[in-house]
């Protein structure tokens, strides 16, 4: 006897539950007489009549009930395991950003998402090189870019715009004048070079040389933290220092970048459960923040002078010490 084609038995076991040849047949999503042909090579091979054919359907004989309460069992052991891994896996959502933007915009705000969805489950992956969707179990990615990715989808979320931006405490070396004069300043050179933009821009006289050149934005902003020089910062990645005093702003213009922030993915993403709940939370996100990132915190601009130097100043002299006081 030769092997029974694995494919056939759960169709054998569909006849055997339904007991109509027609119904089952719909269930598998098969014709009439292909389930048929199916039924009878089966009782063919195994030399055995597995049905009989009565009148208002086909009932299981003795050798048919024996080897359907053999392989039932089994069958829907492994329909319940493919089922609960289908369903893991629309609960799941694997996502691809650029660190930057990962540790600058999303994960402050993916507390809120995570709070929206707590069956879902995220996993997300940080990297600067492009995703390979169809080689990578990849759902979607947050791309920074000009946009326009061929073969997918790309949503643009956010535009990006920069400005200038230093320490307090490199504020405070310089007059409200000296700071009205950038090139005279010591400026931070970033990995796109687009302070010839801003000087075409806004006018000045750009600088001889730069007092040190990154390739990286986190290296720039972190150097700009430092008082290293004046960066021209990502609103993105600059407004959380901002926030917190650490770095402000000299002046209120900014420049729109070439590039903008994108939710990215493919075709078979479109019906993925657990990325359509991203993307719509995600979107949501994304307009609250160019809302916002439209006006920066009033203490976040050089306006402050004199805020920043004594903030500087207070710095330097470590914490004051309380003077005891006597009774009065």
């Amino acid at each position: 006897m030769s092997k029974v084609p694995l494919h056939v038995l759960p169709a054998f076991v569909a006849t055997a539950r339904l007991g109509n040849l027609s119904r089952a047949a719909a269930s598998l999503h098969v014709t009439v007489s292909a389930l048929s042909h199916q039924m009878r090579g089966l009782e063919e091979q195994l030399r055995r009549k597995l049905f009989e054919r009565r009148p208002r359907g086909l009932v299981l004989t003795d050798a048919g009930q024996r080897l359907f309460n053999t392989v039932a069992p089994h069958y829907d052991a492994i329909a319940r395991a493919l089922r609960v891994e289908g369903e893991r896996a629309d609960q799941t959502l694997t996502l691809s950003a650029m660190p930057t933007v990962a540790s600058s915009w999303l994960v402050p705000r993916l507390g809120g998402f995570v709070r929206a969805h707590p069956d879902l489950e995220i996993n997300l992956m940080t990297t600067t090189d492009l995703v390979d969707f169809e080689r990578e179990a990849i759902d979607a990615a947050l791309r920074y870019g000009p946009g326009g990715w061929p073969h997918l989808h790309a949503e643009h979320l956010f535009d990006e715009w920069v400005l200038p931006v230093a320490s307090p405490e490199l504020v405070a070396r310089f007059s409200a004048a000296e700071l009205g004069r950038l090139g005279k300043l010591p400026l931070l050179r970033d990995p796109g070079d687009r302070w010839s933009q801003w000087f075409d821009r806004f006018g000045g006289t750009p600088p001889g040389r730069y007092v040190a050149s990154f390739d990286t934005p986190e290296t720039l902003h972190r150097a700009a933290v430092e008082g290293v020089g004046v960066a021209l910062g990502r609103i993105t990645m600059a407004r959380p220092f901002l926030e917190s005093g650490r770095l402000v702003a000299l002046g209120r213009e900014r420049l729109q970048s070439e590039y903008a922030h994108y939710l990215v993915y493919p075709e078979r993403s479109a019906g993925h459960p657990a990325f359509l709940a991203f993307r719509s939370w995600v979107r949501d996100a994304a307009a609250r923040y160019a809302r916002e990132a439209a006006e920066l915190p009033p203490g976040a601009f050089a306006k402050t002078v004199r805020a920043a130097r004594a903030r500087a100043t207070r710095s330097s002299r470590g914490p004051r010490r309380s003077t005891p006081r006597g009774p009065r």
